[in-house]
């Protein structure tokens, strides 16, 4: 399979993030790619302090998913966006799949929260796995994926044989500009890419944010043994497009797992 990792700006408003899914859903459907993930909270944009983002209302993010349905149809590429949502009363951080034909197969919501955000969104209460083109996959997002392996680990045991990790992490006020990938210096987000790969002995694919000037990790693809196949250069818009071998995504390390021996 072709999986693409999308590394936008920060959006304007939700017609900008609407624009930069357009244009980097079409540079990934042309180099093939049969998937595509977003950045956390895409539509209309994580709520940090230092951007100013759009607010939206139900209607404007169900206006926003319908045109992200026909982005998909028309470029024959099914799409993970993360969005903010409402389920009536209740408001989440959802990742939503698309599929190639404007589908939408579900979402994953945000079921452990940062406590920053315990003020923002509701968590959600259950784990979601989909399947794209014969393969399954599971999706974490952001705090779930660094703080929480467990939830990783779920999908790998569920025959995932990908994890996607929508997330942002960075900043324009403070921070170190990285100069390479896994570095010492830099902060454990991406050993953790590596972590959730290797010990399950299945692909990570994580998508951030490229508007900081401060990115605190790489948009970036793991192999199950936690090699890094490749990332997105720091503070460069793009989208990273790799065709990977499933069946060494074996969820091997994962499976072995005894939850019985636990109280």
């Amino acid at each position: 399979m072709k999986v693409a990792i999308a590394s936008p700006p920060f959006p304007k408003s939700v017609s900008d993030g609407l624009y930069w899914l357009d244009k980097l859903v079409k540079e990934a459907s042309a180099q093939q790619a049969e998937i595509i993930c977003f950045p956390e909270s895409f539509i209309p944009g994580y709520p940090l302090t230092e951007f100013e983002v759009e607010l939206c209302s139900p209607e404007t993010l169900r206006s926003a998913l319908n045109s992200a349905r026909k982005i998909a149809d028309e470029n024959n590429i099914a799409i993970i966006l993360p969005m903010d949502w409402y389920e009536g009363d209740s408001f989440f951080n959802v990742a939503h799949v698309i599929s190639n034909t404007g589908k939408l197969l579900g979402y994953q919501a945000k079921t452990q929260l940062d406590p920053t955000e315990d003020n923002i969104w509701l968590p959600g209460t259950k784990r979601n796995l989909f399947e794209v083109n014969g393969v399954k996959f599971g999706i974490t997002i952001c705090h779930e994926g660094f703080r929480y392996p467990e939830l990783v680990r779920w999908a790998a045991r569920q025959d995932a044989k990908i994890v996607f990790h929508p997330h942002c992490a960075g900043s324009n006020v403070e921070g170190n500009k990285p100069t390479s990938w896994g570095s010492i210096d830099s902060p454990y987000y991406e050993k953790a890419m590596m972590m959730r790969a290797l010990e399950n002995t299945i692909y990570f694919a994580s998508s951030n944010y490229y508007a900081f000037d401060y990115p605190e990790s790489a948009s970036s693809l793991i192999a199950p043994d936690g090699t890094c196949i490749a990332y997105q250069p720091y503070t460069v818009p793009g989208v990273l497009v790799k065709e990977i071998d499933m069946a060494k995504a074996t969820g091997f390390l994962a499976k072995r797992f005894k939850p019985e021996l636990l109280p």
